[in-house]
């Protein structure tokens, strides 16, 4: 019964969602990532779309010798205080948490702060869930110290 609710709620938070930015997930998800290319490469940073959706990264980020595989996710929902990121992906409709033998990070644009959350797998996994807050929250959260943290991949 619990999964079945938190589907539920999965799905109603995706629709509030596309209701509030005007577009479906695909658009928003390719949005995030032309929005993520700009800032990493006026950063200084080489960055590479992988021909096709079948990857398990969106990215690759190139710095000096060393290459980053890059999962982007994009939020503009706002609920109890936190923005909220699914950390996973979906396979025959399973949901199936990303690992670190299949990315590096995970860059979480939040739209409505035009904020980034660049954060390496192995701080997130194995949850599925990745809850960042709104920039002035007094404790930041868990991955607070991941905002904006583009020096992790120089």
């Amino acid at each position: 019964m619990a999964k079945t609710n938190a589907a539920r709620r999965r799905a109603f938070e995706k629709r509030q969602e596309q209701i509030r930015t005007g577009q479906g997930p695909q658009k928003k998800g390719e949005l995030a990532e032309i929005a993520f290319i700009h800032k990493a490469e006026s950063l200084g940073l080489d960055v590479a779309k992988p021909y096709g959706n079948s990857n398990r990264y969106d990215l690759v980020v190139r710095s000096g010798q060393q290459f980053w595989k890059v999962q982007v996710k994009a939020t503009g929902f706002i609920a109890f205080g936190n923005y909220r990121v699914y950390a996973e992906r979906m396979q025959r409709g399973r949901a199936i948490p990303y690992t670190a033998d299949e990315i590096d990070f995970l860059a979480v644009y939040i739209i409505l702060e035009d904020t980034w959350f660049i954060i390496p797998v192995r701080a997130f996994t194995p949850r599925r869930v990745v809850h960042v807050y709104p920039l002035g929250t007094p404790d930041g959260g868990r991955y607070e110290k991941y905002r904006e943290a583009w020096w992790l991949m120089e």
